[in-house]
């Protein structure tokens, strides 16, 4: 009989009960191969951790800061600070100095562990003004910081060890265990206070949907300081897969490749890459393979699911995996059961071809607040419906208000904004009705469809609601587009910042001959701007004449986390974009109509 996990650190058990004799729970790669720990490695460190910070004078209730990287010692603090009744304040290595100073004052974070010398540098002045602060340690070794192993050395070497077992009995399910900022789309970060049963609870409903087992192997790469990545890795954790971290995006691919991973979370952005690069070595090749390959993307941006499109399509569908398909899952390993895909909307025609070259994207539903799963695709005969992020988590409840903005209820609902009651009062109803700030509607009674964040929407001067994030989602399926802002707060009309897709674009050049100079060059050629402009009238021919892009500008420069642009979990931070681009913006605005000027 398993035991009962009620508190995250009840996990461990589960290694010294059933997955104790698995040597790789936790890989990281570095010169030479990829270091592995074991689960016996699990429970020794994050014991120590647990010792050693009360050795440093740790309390239930004290704030201990990390900013760290993905890599196993992530785990073995966050196990060894909650078995404290310590409350871990998990912060994302690339926000800006003043997002750290405003959260380490805010948390009144006492211990802080860091991964590198790089995040030192970015983080060494703020430090220095957080009185809190009463010792820095570091994963890599830092000229002038402490060493994580200094705490391994308290805790094997501290007097009373009962002690950790006493005050873990005396933690309970609803007890705080995190504060997660908010990444900040817009204003200042919100402490996002989460207890034992909000994480328990989610990663549990999760649980049930896809088919691990303590033989399979994940890759994490998502920011574990994030919710979404957490709550994974806590899926994980509890089927006892073998999980690899990846700290260098550039290298995702090649690693999934290496590992053959049965499943992974993933944010749209990421999906939408591979698939671009899928295409663009489809365009690549030479006929009658050319022709083969886009053949087969016809067939699978057809797919409807139990067979509904008849037996000569599924016939069809066959040759597409048999000739074409396969080598896409050969390329990601070989072994996938499934992606889940959350943070954003993935456009329904990228999700309906995964699906049809046998590679299930489970698209999910979720925000901080919610610890995050309200809903997610299931591996049953109603499980999926394209379009939608899929039904609901076992004991969540949803509602859509009077506006369209969906409300929920369930075990996975924070307890409440850090130090910020009245923000807490904004999105808590009286009646414990959680507000989301999106909208959207239940579609056949059970399936959640996203529609817009209520924030973005806005009105044109004439009065006309733009859902942007819908118009968006649209132009992205072009592979010449890599990021797009729908722009027209109070405006005339609708208009857009864009960023070519640099990669598919050079391609495009190639054959075209013609010369690509520089991402600078490109976006003023009056040929490249043409092209765009072909991409733009075609797919506005989808939308109502008020939502029609009038005009666009082209952009050289990559949007980024660290230029300030994206959110760590890729989404545009619109607000930051608008004044970052003001000028543009109103140059576009007074430029005639088509004049598709670039900078």
């Amino acid at each position: 009989m398993r035991k009962p996990v009620t508190r995250l650190f009840d996990l461990l058990e589960l290694y010294k009960d059933e997955y104790s004799s698995i040597p790789d729970v936790f890989n990281i790669k570095e010169e030479g191969g990829w270091k592995s720990y074991s689960a016996a490695d699990y429970l020794k460190y994050s014991t120590e951790i647990s010792l050693g910070l009360l050795a440093l004078g740790v309390k239930p209730g004290s704030k201990i800061g990390t900013v760290l990287l993905n890599c196993p010692e992530w785990n073995f603090f966050d196990m060894g600070i909650m078995q404290t009744g310590a409350v871990q304040v998990p912060i994302y290595p690339t926000i800006s100095e003043e997002s750290y100073r405003y959260i380490l004052s805010d948390a009144q974070a006492e211990i802080l562990i860091i991964s590198n010398a790089d995040i030192y540098q970015r983080i060494g002045n703020v430090v220095k003004e957080s009185p809190s602060l009463k010792y820095i340690f570091s994963i890599e070794p830092v000229s002038g910081l402490r060493h994580w192993t200094e705490i391994l050395e308290l805790g094997r070497s501290y007097p009373n060890p009962e002690e950790l077992d006493r005050i873990k009995q005396s933690i309970m399910p609803n007890d705080m265990v995190t504060i997660i900022y908010t990444s900040g789309t817009t204003g200042r970060p919100k402490g996002v206070m989460s207890s034992h049963n909000n994480f328990v609870s989610n990663y549990k409903a999760l649980g049930e949907i896809p088919p691990l087992n303590a033989r399979d192997r994940a890759v994490s790469f998502l920011p574990l300081c994030h919710v979404y990545e957490r709550t994974a890795g806590y899926v994980y954790q509890s089927f006892g897969v073998s999980v690899y971290y990846i700290q260098n995006l550039d290298s995702v691919a090649a690693t999934i490749a290496e590992v053959k991973p049965h499943g992974f979370a993933a944010v749209p952005r990421v999906l939408e890459k591979v698939y671009n690069r899928i295409v663009i070595k489809g365009r690549g090749l030479k006929l009658p393979l050319k022709m083969l390959f886009f053949w087969s993307l016809r067939q699978g941006h057809k797919y409807e699911l139990n067979g509904e499109r008849g037996w000569l399509y599924e016939l069809k569908l066959a040759m597409a995996n048999a000739l074409v398909f396969s080598k896409w899952r050969s390329a990601l390993g070989g072994n996938l059961k499934f992606i889940v895909s959350g943070s954003a909307a993935l456009h329904p025609r990228l999700t309906r071809i995964f699906w049809a070259a046998r590679i299930p994207i489970l698209e999910a539903y979720g925000l901080t607040e919610t610890s995050p799963g309200i809903s997610c695709y299931r591996f049953t005969s109603d499980g999926v419906k394209f379009g939608t992020v899929g039904p609901l988590l076992t004991d969540v409840q949803v509602k859509i208000a009077t506006d369209g903005e969906i409300l929920v209820k369930g075990p996975g609902v924070m307890l409440g904004y850090y130090n910020r009651p009245e923000k807490t009062a904004e999105v808590m109803d009286e009646d414990g009705w959680f507000h989301t700030g999106d909208i959207g509607l239940i579609e056949d009674g059970k399936y959640i469809r996203i529609t817009d964040r209520k924030k973005e929407i806005f009105k044109t001067s004439g009065g006309k609601m733009i859902a942007p994030q819908v118009i968006e989602q649209k132009f992205k399926e072009s592979p010449f587009i890599e990021h797009i802002m729908v722009i027209g707060e109070n405006r005339a009309y609708p208009a857009a910042l864009i960023i070519p897709n640099f990669e598919h674009l050079k391609n495009w050049c190639a054959v075209k001959h013609v010369e690509f100079v520089s991402r600078e060059k490109m976006v003023q050629n009056p040929r490249i701007i043409r092209r765009i402009k072909v991409e733009v009238e075609q797919f506005n021919q989808d939308l109502g004449q008020p939502e029609k892009i009038k005009k666009f500008r082209l952009l050289a420069a990559d949007w980024s986390m660290d230029n300030g642009e994206l959110s760590p979990t890729l989404k545009l931070r619109r607000k930051f974009i608008q004044e970052k681009y003001s000028k543009i913006i109103e140059e576009t605005y007074r430029s005639s109509e088509y004049d598709y000027r670039s900078r």
